[in-house]
């Protein structure tokens, strides 16, 4: 008896509130997994691999080999 009181009106303000909680809950289990995750090796991706470090000497070898061929 009390589903047949609810009327359409509560029953959108109520599908409103469930889709906010589902995006405040993604939203912050992505600042949680960037910021305080130790699964996460380098970056916000989670991938583990060694994406946030940057190579100098092969980057100075391509820099080298694209000069030497212009």
């Amino acid at each position: 008896m009390l589903l047949l009181a609810i009327t359409s009106v509560e029953i959108q303000y109520l599908l409103i509130g469930v889709l906010f909680i589902a995006a405040a809950f993604y939203v912050g289990r992505i600042f949680y997994r960037a910021f305080f995750s130790k699964t996460a090796a380098g970056c916000a991706k989670g991938c583990g691999g060694a994406c946030g470090q940057l190579d100098i000497d092969n980057l100075q070898r391509t820099i080298e080999a694209r000069a030497a061929t212009k």
